[in-house]
C-alpha cells in the first residue's frame, strides 16, 4: 500500500452510469446490498450515453424528422407543408429538457434507493480494490475503495478511422452531429450501419445532401438483404447517394476522397459523419489486476452469470453479443443477482434489434437461412404491408411482417418486421419466441382493428394455411 491509500470499504461498486449500469446499481440495492456507482461525470452523467447523446437523442431528432416529412407526404391528404427548415436551436432545447427529465428520473431511483454516486474514472489498483479520480477536479485526491463486489459497465464509444481523425468541428461522431445548433447544407455518412442510416435519413428528411460511404456491398451488412432493401430504396427517393463497396481514402478541410470500383470520387461536403461502429471502454480498467484478460476485440470474457471472476462481473457493450441498452439492463439483473449467490444466467431466447431507419427495421430470433444452417427444419411466411388498412390510413404501406417457425412443435423462432412502429410491434414476436408459441397461439390470438399489429396474426394464419 502506498503512502496516502487510505481505502474504504465498499460492499458492490458499479462503475458505469447507464442503462446496465444504474439497473444494476438498484437492483443490488434491492437485494439488501450497500452500493456505490462510479460515473465520469457523477450524477450528471446517470443514464450513460443511451441517455444523454445516444438514444434518446438520436429517436428525438428521427421523431421530429419524421413529422416534418410526413407534413408534406400526406398533402394529397390535406395535411398543410410543414416549416422548410428545423430551428436546431429550439430543437437541442427541447432535446435537452426532454434528457433532463429522463435523467432527473434516474437520480430520483437511485437515491430513493440508497445507491451513493460518485463522480470519477474508476481502475482496479488490486484485485479487490478500486482507485477513482475525478477527472472533473483534476487536484483532488484519488480515492480508494476496497469493494467485496464489482460490476464493470462502462459501454462503448464511437470507433476512430486513421484516415478521418475526430476533431469536432468538421469530422464528427454521432455525438457531435447530435450537438449541431443547424441542419448542415450537405454531409458525407461514413458506414451504413444502423447508427449512420439512422442519423442520415433523419438529416436527409430535414433538408440536408447526405452521401451515404460503405465499404461492404450493400447497407446494413449485418441484417438480412430483404430487410435493408426497402431501406435502401427509400434512401434513393429521398435523394440519398449511397457508395457501395466504397473506401474513404481521406479529408482536406473541404471535401472527402473515396475510392470505389469506378474510380476515385471526391465529395465536397460541409461535415462528416463517422458511423463506423464502436469501441469498448476496456482500455484503462486494469483488469489484469484481477487476472482477467481482455479479448482481441477488447471485450470481458464472461460465464453466463457475467462475472468474469467470482466477485467481478462485466455487462452491457464490454462484453459479447449486440451493443444495446436493452440487452445491457438484462444483464445487469443477471450479474447482480449471480454475485449475490442467486442463481442466474443470461440465456435469452431473443434479442430484439430494432433499426429506426425509414422503414423501420426490427428483428428477433432466428432467420430462415440461420436456422437452417444449424440443422433446423425451419420454414418462414410473410404478409405486406400494403395489406393492413390502418397502414394505408398512415400513408406508409411499405414493408412486410416475416414469421419463421420450427416445423417439429411448429413453434415462432423468429419474427422479422419491416414497416412503420416496427420497434413498437417486435415485442410480441419476442413474447412468442420466448414462451415457444406455436403458430397457433399468434394466429388465434384476437388483434385489435385497425392496426398494424393485426399483420403478426395474419402472418401467422399464412404459415398456418402453408404448414
Amino acid at each position: 500500500m502506498v503512502v496516502g491509500e487510505i481505502p474504504v470499504s465498499a460492499d458492490l461498486i458499479v462503475v458505469g452510469g447507464g442503462p446496465g449500469g444504474y439497473t444494476a446499481a438498484l437492483r443490488a440495492a434491492e437485494l439488501g446490498r450497500d452500493v456505490v456507482l462510479v460515473d465520469r461525470d457523477g450524477t450528471d452523467g446517470v443514464g450513460g450515453v443511451c441517455l444523454h447523446v445516444g438514444c434518446i437523442p438520436s429517436k428525438a431528432l428521427i421523431e421530429v424528422a419524421q413529422h416534418m416529412h410526413l407534413s408534406t407526404a400526406l398533402s394529397a391528404a390535406g395535411v398543410p407543408a410543414g416549416a422548410e427548415r428545423l430551428d436546431m436551436r429550439r430543437w437541442q432545447q427541447w432535446k435537452g429538457d426532454v434528457v433532463d427529465g429522463l435523467t432527473n428520473g434516474v437520480r430520483q431511483l437511485l437515491r430513493h434507493a440508497g445507491v451513493s454516486v460518485i463522480s470519477g474514472q474508476a481502475r482496479l489498483s488490486r484485485p479487490d480494490q478500486l482507485v477513482v479520480h475525478d477527472p472533473l477536479r483534476p487536484l483532488a485526491p484519488a480515492q480508494y475503495f476496497q469493494f467485496t463486489d464489482l460490476v464493470v459497465a462502462t459501454g462503448s464509444r464511437p470507433a476512430a478511422l486513421a484516415c478521418l481523425p475526430f476533431d469536432g468541428v468538421r469530422i464528427l461522431d454521432s455525438t457531435g452531429v447530435l450537438a449541431l445548433d443547424h441542419v448542415p447544407a450537405s454531409i458525407a455518412v461514413v458506414g451504413a450501419g444502423y447508427i449512420g442510416l439512422e442519423l442520415g435519413t433523419a438529416l436527409a428528411k430535414l433538408g440536408a445532401q447526405v452521401v451515404i460511404i460503405e465499404q461492404a456491398a450493400r447497407v446494413l451488412p449485418g441484417m438480412d438483404e430483404a430487410f435493408a432493401r426497402p431501406v435502401q430504396r427509400r434512401l434513393a427517393e429521398l435523394g440519398v447517394e449511397v457508395l457501395l463497396g466504397a473506401t474513404v481514402l481521406g479529408d482536406d478541410g473541404a471535401a472527402v476522397r473515396v475510392a470505389t470500383g469506378s474510380g476515385e470520387r471526391v465529395l465536397t461536403v460541409d461535415l462528416v459523419l463517422v458511423a463506423a461502429g464502436r469501441t469498448p471502454n476496456t482500455d484503462d480498467l486494469g483488469l489484469e489486476m484481477a487476472g482477467i484478460a481482455l479479448d482481441a476485440r477488447g471485450l470481458v470474457p464472461v460465464a453466463a452469470d457475467r462475472r468474469a471472476s467470482a466477485h467481478i462481473a462485466a455487462i452491457g457493450d464490454i462484453v459479447a453479443g449486440p451493443a444495446l441498452a436493452h440487452k445491457a439492463s438484462a444483464e445487469a439483473v443477471v450479474a447482480v443477482e449471480a454475485l449475490c449467490g442467486r442463481p442466474a444466467a443470461f440465456t435469452p431466447t431473443a434479442i430484439p434489434l430494432v433499426v429506426f431507419s425509414d422503414p423501420e427495421i426490427a428483428s428477433a430470433g432466428w432467420s430462415l437461412a440461420d436456422a437452417r444452417s444449424v440443422g433446423i427444419d425451419a420454414a418462414r411466411a410473410s404478409v405486406p404491408l400494403a395489406a393492413s388498412g390502418r397502414a394505408a390510413t398512415m400513408g406508409q404501406r411499405v414493408g412486410t411482417v416475416e414469421i419463421v417457425w420450427d416445423r417439429d412443435g411448429e413453434t415462432v423462432i423468429g419474427l422479422h418486421i419491416v414497416g412503420p412502429h416496427a420497434s413498437e410491434l417486435i415485442a410480441e414476436g419476442v413474447l412468442a419466441i420466448e414462451m415457444a408459441a406455436t403458430l397457433d397461439d399468434l394466429a388465434d390470438t384476437i388483434h385489435a382493428h385497425p392496426t398494424l399489429a393485426e399483420l403478426l396474426g395474419d402472418a401467422a394464419r399464412r404459415a398456418r394455411s402453408a404448414r
